[in-house]
């Protein structure tokens, strides 16, 4: 496969995993034809790396939770006449390993090598560590 990358992006507002699943099965959350988007201020520079198999990684209350297949970029006009770009994704949350994030704003990119792998089939529904416990394993480098 040839050079892409992936977005990481806070989930504001989500308490939980379910939040966001939650969130993304709303009208208001999803494009004409169903799939699931956000919609951000700033339209990524690296567009055809993102759409070479790129995915959007969901941190929740500090800890990456999950991932979703970028599918597409569209514009979006708002009421105000900005231009935005709305971050159109496969409907399916993969839940991913666990890992501290600390806050930031918007998305950045991130490296396939800095991603974190998939929980294996049948792991999905697996509460994630507490966040003391996953902080103090990241602390001494196990996570």
């Amino acid at each position: 496969m040839d050079k892409y990358i992936n977005l990481i992006k806070l989930s504001v507002g989500s308490d939980s995993y379910e939040d966001l699943v939650a969130w993304q099965s709303t009208k208001r959350a999803q494009t004409a034809d169903g799939y699931p988007r956000h919609v951000t201020r700033m339209w990524p520079k690296r567009e055809k790396e993102i759409l070479n198999g790129g995915s959007i990684f969901w941190v929740v209350k500090g800890v990456l939770t999950c991932r979703q297949r970028i599918i597409r970029l569209d514009e979006v006009i708002g009421s105000d006449g900005i231009r935005r770009c709305a971050i159109v994704s496969d409907p399916e949350l993969v839940r991913v390993q666990s890992a501290l994030k600390r806050p930031f704003q918007g998305w950045r990119y991130l490296k396939p090598e800095d991603t974190p792998p998939d929980l294996p089939k049948g792991r999905e529904r697996e509460e994630p560590l507490p966040i003391e416990l996953n902080r103090a394993l990241a602390e001494i480098g196990v996570l």
